[in-house]
């Protein structure tokens, strides 16, 4: 169920009672007078108290994880202060961070501030007030870490974007999960599989590499996913007591040499598997092993961690909105495919509005990455529905996205999943308040910028996941259950399509043949990169619950 909606009621005056605000520190503190800062709204000083160094820090971590929650720990200080701008401090604070306190914009108006590089510094803020250990990327900062500004965020960018080309390519049956190596189990869990097969798809997709047939096998997933709990595990809760897991993991960091053999193997993997990506990068003058461990971060942190993270967001609110949404996409889907001579082509999918929609709205609604970080480069003006605030240089700015996309000055029932929110031209207009990729929907990826090279990928995978769904089911019902990353999904029901004939299904680079399809049989022969790989391709075997 939604939470509520918090509106906030108009401020009567431009003055707040708070406590003192922190200061920079003497290297970031602004060395030349304030310039008049002009604003048509009312200046207000920012609200909120960072508390007793140490001390508050380690309560407002525990209130973060445990007592409160991380929406309702927001939600009580915007209830308090009667503002969505407002100093506080997040976690993990001592003693991994050295500085956890920031200034939080949490509506749709003050957010994009975040975006905007000539007011912040992305330096070493992409996990927000602490950096994980070098040693866990190979020595090197790695381009989520690197400001638009740094010398080696063009050449790493741009080497990144080019292998999100993926090539034609032609494969046997056998180098799909439907391989024997991949089924040798007589009752395997949907888990572990529909993770290799995301992790299959993005490898052949970007790097025309079947893992399976290399040194690393069908580890990657489960290599992956121990690498990043090492990065991720200061902000993190894997539902354990407070009192084991916060000194666990929130206190002090996890020893990186515990991942290191399996970090080796990725690297080597993706050191023979992008040969021609890192060639390119060379050429641009970056060094190869540093362009390695770029790629490897960019393919398997941010690409697959995001579609480990939103697929499973995507079926949540789609099981949830019921047959009566799932019939109108089935219609949609199967009518446009027709219309189509059969095939699933990029002009095809664009004659599918309420489809398009309804993506958009999984990333409105729950974007896949929550927390955005930005250090002030200057003395500057940020401001709210309401008021605006002024924040000094060096000042650590916080943005909690769900709250900026869920903005109700914004949307109407903005806690709601709305399928056709974006349908039509008025609804087209909001795209722009889709922020998911660190940056808005309407806008595209550059070097000078940090908005996720992937997104377009990102998206055109969706979108197609939803398509390869319709074509196969009439409809599904879940059941949302608890994860570290992301959600756990349980498929509990699905009714199949009762006749849906298609053949030849192509578009872009992908192709693959789809046989007869009926009540009771729906086979797949992948002959190039299916997207039907990533999760449909194991529901046809569905029986009892399946779980994603």
């Amino acid at each position: 169920m939604a939470s509520a909606t918090i509106n906030l009621p108009r401020p009567a005056s431009a003055s707040a009672s708070t406590s003192p605000s922190p200061s920079p520190s003497p290297s970031q503190r602004s060395t030349t007078p304030r310039r008049p800062l002009s604003t048509a709204l009312p200046v207000r000083k920012i609200p909120g108290d960072t508390g007793i160094p140490l001390i508050s820090p380690i309560r407002d971590r525990l209130d973060y994880f445990y007592f409160k929650g991380r929406d309702n720990y927001f939600k009580s200080q915007i209830q308090k202060l009667q503002s969505t701008v407002f100093r506080t401090n997040m976690p993990p604070g001592p003693f991994i961070s050295t500085d956890p306190r920031v200034i939080a914009l949490l509506d749709a108006h003050s957010f994009p501030t975040l975006f905007d590089l000539d007011k912040v510094d992305k330096s070493d803020v992409f996990t927000g007030t602490y950096t994980p250990h070098l040693s866990l990327t190979g020595g090197h900062r790695v381009l989520s870490y690197l400001d638009p500004t740094d010398p080696k965020h063009t050449p790493s960018k741009t080497s990144f974007s080019t292998s999100s080309c993926p090539p034609a390519t032609t494969s046997s049956p056998n180098s799909t999960p439907h391989s024997d190596a991949y089924s040798t189990n007589s009752n395997p869990t949907l888990p572990p599989k529909a993770k290799w097969a995301c992790f299959n798809f993005i490898a052949r997709s970007l790097f025309n590499t079947d893992p399976s047939e290399t040194d690393l096998g069908t580890d990657g997933p489960s290599l992956i996913q121990k690498w990043v709990l090492f990065q991720l595990s200061p902000v993190l809760s894997l539902g354990l007591p407070w009192f084991i897991e916060d000194p666990l993991i929130h206190t002090f960091r996890l020893p990186p040499f515990l991942v290191k053999k399996d970090y080796e193997r990725l690297y080597n993997f993706f050191n023979k598997a992008s040969s021609k990506v890192l060639d390119e990068a060379e050429k641009m003058g970056l060094d190869r092993d540093e362009a390695c461990h770029n790629i490897l971060f960019a393919t398997c942190f941010n690409t697959f961690g995001g579609f480990k993270v939103f697929f499973p967001t995507l079926f949540k609110w789609l099981g949830r909105s019921g047959s009566n949404l799932h019939s109108k996409l089935a219609a949609e889907i199967r009518g446009a495919v027709k219309s189509n001579g059969g095939s699933v082509t990029m002009a095809a999918m664009e004659q599918m509005p309420l489809m398009k929609s309804a993506v958009y709205e999984a990333f409105r609604v729950e974007p896949p990455v929550p927390l955005q970080y930005g250090r002030a480069k200057r003395d500057l003006v940020v401001e709210s529905h309401d008021a605006s605030f002024e924040v000094n240089r060096g000042e650590m700015l916080f943005g909690f996205q769900p709250f900026a996309t869920r903005d109700s000055r914004i949307f109407e029932r903005a806690e709601e999943y709305v399928a056709e929110r974006f349908v039509g031209e008025e609804g087209e207009s909001l795209l722009k308040y889709v922020l998911w990729s660190n940056g808005r929907e309407t806008d595209n990826p550059t070097v000078d910028n940090k908005q996720c090279a992937g997104k377009d990928l990102v998206v055109l995978a969706s979108r197609l996941l939803v398509v390869e769904l319709f074509l196969r089911y009439d409809s599904f019902d879940i059941e949302v259950g608890k994860s570290p990353i992301g959600l756990a999904i349980t498929i509990t029901s699905l009714k199949r399509a009762s006749s849906v004939k298609f053949a030849n299904t192509t578009y872009g680079y992908m192709k693959w043949t789809v046989g007869p399809r009926d009540e009771y049989n729906c086979t797949t022969q992948a002959v190039g990169i299916g997207v039907d790989e990533l999760v449909m391709c194991e529901l046809e075997s569905y029986s009892g619950q399946v779980k994603l």
